[in-house]
């Protein structure tokens, strides 16, 4: 059975957490309850997991189903909604796109308007560096120009232009967070990633360094970038989650709805990533090059200014060692945090 921990009364604020069962959202869901929020976890377990619900109630349900959120929303009435719900593999995105627009967008705005009809006026939403697609400089700034290559960040984009629709004709107050690579776990090992299937650099190379995978695979080694592989700004997911508290209590302070990005503003390469792990884990990882693969941009920088005018934000984690850490010791917690299942 999942432990609440420090989870607040009843009187406390409430916040429903979609998909707070998953990486992103169990992190935010901590740094709630540290704030003195009362996260309550709204989840359907497709790709969350119940050991991820630590600091409140749990409810199952999909975003799709209005009539479970009007329960839920009833039962708990939640003074804001933190909105990370959403399948997210770019690649499987392109290869099913209907399953994408039907959970990310067609469950966005049913979420919306379960809210809007509950008088639920607060909404932090989830949004993505994919929302660009390639762009045309860097480091990017929230007001370039957004052309998504791929069915994931088009379906970003889109909740993005409903929040917009329904700020104007209902009076939603919002925040898109558009976060760069989340990488990283909790500094405390309490909770971490583990998704399946894997697809992000770092668990995949710490995987080969642990021995359970023979190689990693580097697509492209003729990028224009100094050492020919991809370069990425990575975040620290725990750094992502305060952001979603501070965007959370600048909406309750009155600030204007905005999009933010959100990353270090510096980026590193895939090269540099796994001599990372080789220098904090002591292991080797062997690699093999593969052909680039269709779309993906050489370099993604976040320009994170405007985060740090407007939510006061700066990353407490920025070094990419420090990510990796906090990466390699949750493998060592992660076995016994997957036995824990809620009753």
């Amino acid at each position: 059975m999942t432990q609440v921990k420090g989870e607040a009364g009843e009187g406390a604020g409430t916040v429903l957490v979609t998909g707070g069962a998953g990486y992103v959202g169990s992190h935010a869901c901590k740094a709630l309850a540290a704030a003195g929020f009362r996260p309550v976890v709204y989840d359907n377990l497709v790709t969350g997991h119940p050991f991820a619900v630590k600091w409140g109630p749990f409810e199952h349900g999909d975003v799709l189903d209005r009539s479970r959120l009007d329960e839920v929303i009833a039962r708990h009435r939640p003074r804001a909604i933190l909105h990370f719900a959403a399948f997210a593999y770019v690649r499987e995105s392109m290869a099913d796109p209907g399953r994408y627009w039907r959970n990310n967008v067609q469950g966005s705005l049913t979420l919306l308007e379960a809210a809007r009809d509950a008088g639920v006026r607060d909404i932090v939403f989830s949004s993505s560096c994919a929302v660009f697609g390639i762009p045309a400089a860097t480091p990017i700034g929230e007001d370039a120009p957004r052309a998504p290559i791929s069915p994931y960040g088009a379906t970003k984009l889109t909740v993005e232009t409903m929040l917009q629709d329904f700020g104007r004709a209902h009076g939603t107050r919002w925040v898109a967070l558009r976060y760069f690579n989340a990488a990283g776990c909790d500094p405390d090992g309490e909770i971490g990633e583990l998704h399946d299937p894997e697809t992000h650099l770092i668990p995949l190379a710490l995987e080969v360094a642990a021995g359970e995978r023979p190689r990693l695979t580097v697509f492209g080694a003729d990028h224009p970038t100094p050492d020919g592989t991809c370069v990425r700004d990575y975040v620290h997911v725990a750094d992502l989650a305060r952001a979603h508290v501070a965007a959370l209590q600048r909406l309750e302070a009155g600030m204007a709805s905005a999009a933010f990005n959100l990353g270090v503003g510096r980026g590193y390469s895939v090269r540099e990533v796994i001599e990372t792990v080789r220098a904090v884990t002591g292991a080797e990882t062997p690699f093999t090059v593969a052909p680039r693969q269709a779309g993906d941009p050489p370099i993604l920088i976040a320009d994170p200014t405007r985060a740090a005018g407007a939510l006061g934000w700066a990353p407490q984690l920025p070094e990419l060692s420090d990510i990796v850490r906090t990466a390699w010791n949750w493998r060592g917690a992660k076995q016994d945090a997957r036995q824990c299942v809620l009753a």
